[in-house]
């Protein structure tokens, strides 16, 4: 399939263009300026070497992920251990849930606290990668999308934090019951946020500084 004949025009980017654009506001300047007359944000072109922060971080939320499912999200005591109490992780958590059959909440559990922070590891490290490196415009639509998705979905990530949460301030029955956080929780919340500062260092002027000066064609 070819493409309609204005899709093969020149890509011209605000940095060839000699523009300088504002994270903060999204404001063109000229690359002269240096301050955003519009919100106060520093004016900085996009460069590469804000990857070092993204790998950074990224390296120790996943580092933090670890221990967050190795060690115990809840801790639950019934009659002060006296009928037992029992230390759950995020996976035994799941298998507990559906054992009961709350299958739609072990869903959301295991989507929210598996699947998409493993995602957002792979989504992240993908665009660190490729990040200036040339590509077609419908390519770079795809990374923008892609990181659009990651920064979207990194505030949802913290769900399991919130449920510990919950149940620890509801669940405290003294003698008769009581849950308590376990050390995984405090593991993941921190994974969660070093995730998505890493996701905000990332310069996302990145992805079309790769763009070629005139688009490739698609083969037919």
């Amino acid at each position: 399939m070819t493409l309609p004949q204005d899709q093969h025009a020149p890509v011209m980017t605000a940095h060839r263009a000699g523009l300088a654009g504002c994270r903060g506001c999204g404001r063109v300047w000229p690359e002269s300026e240096t301050i955003c007359a519009r919100c106060g944000g520093a004016l900085v072109p996009p460069d590469r070497r804000c990857l070092n922060a993204v790998w950074a971080w990224l390296a120790a939320g996943f580092i933090f992920y670890i221990p967050a499912n190795l060690f115990p999200m809840l801790k639950t005591s019934v009659f002060g251990g006296l009928r037992g109490s029992s230390e759950s992780t995020i996976l035994g958590g799941v298998v507990e849930l559906i054992h009961y059959g709350n299958y739609w909440v072990a869903a959301v559990i295991f989507v929210a606290s598996i699947v998409v922070p493993l995602g957002k590891f792979i989504a992240i490290s993908w665009l660190a990668l490729v990040a200036g490196r040339p590509a077609t415009v419908r390519a770079a639509h795809k990374r923008l999308v892609l990181y659009e998705i990651v920064e979207f979905i990194g505030r949802w990530s913290m769900i399991d934090v919130f449920v510990v949460a919950i149940l620890s301030a509801l669940v405290q029955l003294g003698f008769v019951a009581s849950i308590h956080p376990g050390p995984a929780a405090v593991s993941f919340a921190l994974s969660v946020a070093f995730t998505m500062l890493s996701a905000q260092s990332f310069d996302p002027r990145l992805i079309w500084r790769g763009l070629p000066l005139r688009s490739r064609k698609d083969p037919e």
